[in-house]
């Protein structure tokens, strides 16, 4: 999903992800979920990114290229896509070694993956494994729901099986480029990975942080809160996420500034014996001014933030 204009959202089960005209006006044409070619940005020494462009189901994509191999991070929306994705990295580089991850499962950063050569390294948490095995086929039918294009994107798409599975942390070495892949848990989905690359400070923070608000849903604001700490250690200097604009680590302290507040709040309400009704419009009222497009991820902050609260 493409969540830089804070767009409505549709939820299914656990997944969120952006109805297909939510980004335009009415009657105006849906712009089409692929990667755009010769868009390719150089960001630090070792890293590329293929911007999103404020596209609805395109996420940025990241190109991380050392003196032997080279790290790809996201995949677009099916095999077309992921072609697009291959050709940019061919630009930039020509290491023999090339691998794959993916911040999460959605299918726009996992399902392009069939367009990449079959000598590829998939790098897969085990956490994103499972969650592919229990929802991934499901999901990818939700998603050639969304339209024509979409269902012609997707069909036949098939997550790719891992060639590396790791538990918490793997670090991949790319010859001059160290690149620390970290599973997060729960966030966004049960199966968050985030992508550190060393020398240039650079983080691919998937959908745990972006410009938009945080999108709880059933994880807890504890969990989001132990994402922002595993973040701020890592010092970035530049953050790319899923979606929308790249930042810095000022997004990290704006995001856990309010899942504390937030947590705070709710906790203090319930404790006054405020209803969850009572205490979501409150903080929503009382956050209104800061976050005046918060809408229903403001809200699923304060709900996730009242039932896990003591």
């Amino acid at each position: 999903m493409n969540p830089r204009l804070l767009i409505p959202l549709l939820l299914i089960g656990t997944v969120a992800v952006a109805t297909p005209g939510a980004q335009r006006g009415a009657g105006a044409p849906a712009t089409p979920p692929l990667v755009r070619e010769n868009a390719t940005e150089k960001i630090s020494d070792h890293v590329y990114v293929i911007p999103d462009n404020s596209v609805s189901m395109v996420p940025n994509i990241g190109i991380i290229v050392g003196s032997r191999g080279t790290l790809v991070v996201d995949t677009g929306l099916g095999a077309r896509n992921g072609q697009t994705v291959v050709r940019e990295m061919q630009k930039v580089s020509k290491t023999p070694e090339l691998y794959l991850g993916t911040t999460h499962f959605h299918p726009e950063h996992d399902l392009g993956a069939g367009g990449f050569p079959p000598t590829t390294k998939m790098i897969r948490s085990q956490d994103q494994q499972k969650e592919i095995a229990e929802q991934g086929l499901a999901t990818a039918e939700r998603f050639k729901a969304f339209g024509q294009l979409n269902a012609e994107l997707l069909e036949g798409a098939e997550f790719r099986k891992a060639d590396i599975s790791f538990d918490r942390e793997y670090v991949v070495d790319l010859g001059g480029v160290r690149v620390r892949v970290l599973a997060l848990g729960y966030n966004h989905t049960r199966g968050d990975t985030a992508f550190f690359v060393e020398p240039d400070g650079v983080l691919f923070s998937g959908d745990v942080v972006m410009t938009a608000l945080p999108n709880v849903g059933n994880a807890t604001v504890r969990q989001w809160l132990a994402s922002m700490g595993v973040f701020e250690k890592l010092q970035p200097r530049r953050i790319v996420p899923s979606h929308g604009p790249m930042g810095d680590a000022s997004l990290i302290a704006t995001y856990k500034t309010l899942l504390q507040t937030v947590q705070s709040r709710a906790g203090e309400l319930k404790k006054q014996g405020r209803t969850l009704e009572e205490a979501t419009a409150t903080i929503s009222a009382e956050l209104q001014a800061k976050y005046p497009n918060g809408g229903a991820r403001l809200n699923g902050t304060v709900r996730a933030a009242y039932v896990e609260a003591p």
